[in-house]
């Protein structure tokens, strides 16, 4: 068996008007906006929702939250004798050595790249790209570092693709193969990919798409010491050693201040993996809980700030109200239309004064259909003026407002909407990103790619 089981949040002593408040809080926030929450406690689900038109089954781009999956494989490798923390990132790749000259840069070990210390004063994965020609782990190494590693932390991208690069060469396949038979079987996680960097290799850093509920499973095994359902598949030591401090973080907010561990950051309150526009894993030993999140919140130390105001208290209250904790989906909201009457007709669109996204080409609609055409035409259906329509991973909703047709795109497989408003009169259109996609060229890649291996 590899469901999680469903329980009350009473009888897992859970408050559940604090989950309430927790959402209700987060509900008026501008920059925040929720796609799921799961919520355990003891190892039971005792909260779970969906917003419309996003689904149990839908897999959501992690972003960041990704670098926990890859710090996990990265525990098996170790356990496994495949990695060593203390080995240099160098010895991994000794066709580099002749290149690699720097004293710092060779002297970068695993586990300095697992904290995010390679001694890099800042994240290089602009500038690895263009010195390693496309190989980021080169590019890496072919920068020297500006401090010690092991002294300093910078968020560094191409660290984290370092450690999938590494795996992959001791393992001879790809993160995805890695992880299959050891954490996506055993935990009954059926649907992952992965975005690929130019040289073919799982991204490591961002990318990967997974449901809510394997987010929350992976939590769960933190949680547990490495255990799930009885196995012990990931060790004990992995565990306690990747989500300590092992390097100090200087950062603005006060949840991304408390430390960094091997792909984990702490928090005021336990640890968590998280990922751009508030894709959350947060582990609370304290309360013997896990939440996860997906969503398409800037804001995400408002959502920190939130869960520790009302929903930690309720995950230790010890009592609450009898009773099942709503898990019926709410519906996002759609553009902002006047009741305005219109037709869909043929038309095409080109782009206007308004237009906030210079590779936008064209959009065309026709009764049904709409294709916006950044280089990769994609089309997509349009159903009624009301509700979201879904098709694949793809959902639309529309309105009228002064004889200017608006349509929103929400791709349900990320954290994104794209925001249209098409002048007949002038046949032009504008467009914007309510949170602009990281790293993707072309919106029909906006979905879950197809695992490699």
């Amino acid at each position: 068996m590899s469901e999680l089981p469903r329980s009350t949040p009473a009888a897992q002593g859970v408050d559940a008007r604090g989950i309430d408040a927790f959402v209700a809080a987060l509900a008026p926030m501008a920059d925040v906006e929720l796609h799921s929450l799961m919520v355990l406690r003891h190892g039971h689900v005792v909260a779970e929702r969906w917003w419309h038109p996003y689904r149990p089954d839908s897999p959501h781009l992690l972003y960041s939250l990704s670098k926990s999956f890859t710090s996990t494989a990265l525990g098996f490798a170790v356990a496994e004798g495949l990695v060593d923390l203390d080995a240099t990132a160098l010895s991994y790749f000794p066709e580099f050595d002749e290149r690699v000259t720097d004293p710092r840069s060779r002297s970068i070990r695993v586990r300095h790249l697992a904290s995010m210390a390679s001694g890099h004063a800042d994240d290089t994965v602009d500038q690895a790209l263009r010195a390693g020609a496309g190989d980021l782990t080169l590019g890496l190494l072919l920068l020297p570092p500006e401090r010690e590693p092991g002294s300093f932390f910078a968020y560094n991208q191409p660290c984290t693709n370092a450690l999938s690069a590494i795996i992959a060469r001791v393992s001879g396949g790809s993160l995805t193969e890695f992880l299959r038979p050891r954490l996506y079987e055993p935990l009954g996680v059926e649907q992952y990919g992965w975005w690929i960097d130019p040289l073919g290799r799982e991204q490591g850093f961002s990318g990967l798409h997974v449901t809510t509920e394997a987010i929350a499973k992976l939590g769960q095994v933190y949680l547990d010491g490495g255990r799930w359902q009885g196995e012990q598949l990931l060790s004990a030591e992995w565990v306690a050693e990747a989500t300590r401090a092992h390097v100090t973080t200087d950062r603005d907010e006060v949840d991304w201040s408390q430390g960094y561990g091997f792909q984990f950051w702490r928090s005021r309150h336990g640890y968590r993996g998280d990922g751009a526009y508030g894709q959350l894993m947060v582990i609370l030993p304290e309360a013997d809980a896990v939440v996860a999140v997906t969503s398409q919140s800037p804001d995400m130390q408002g959502v920190l700030d939130q869960m520790w105001a009302h929903l930690l208290p309720a995950l230790t209250a010890e009592s609450g109200p009898a009773g099942l904790w709503s898990a019926e989906s709410e519906e996002l909201a759609g553009p902002p239309g006047d009741g305005t009457a219109g037709e869909i007709t043929e038309a095409a669109y080109r782009p206007g004064p308004g237009n906030a996204i210079d590779v936008l080409r064209a959009v065309r609609t026709r009764p049904g259909q709409l294709v916006v055409d950044d280089g990769m035409p994609l089309a997509v259906a349009l159903g009624g003026p009301s509700g979201w329509t879904v098709a694949g991973p793809v959902a639309t909703a529309y309105a009228w407002s002064g004889g200017t047709l608006l349509v929103d795109l929400i791709f349900v497989e990320g954290p994104h909407r794209l925001c249209l408003a098409l002048d007949p009169a002038t046949g032009t259109f504008a467009a914007r990103w309510q949170a602009p996609p990281l790293g993707q060229a072309h919106m029909a890649k906006l979905r879950i790619p197809r695992p490699a291996g």
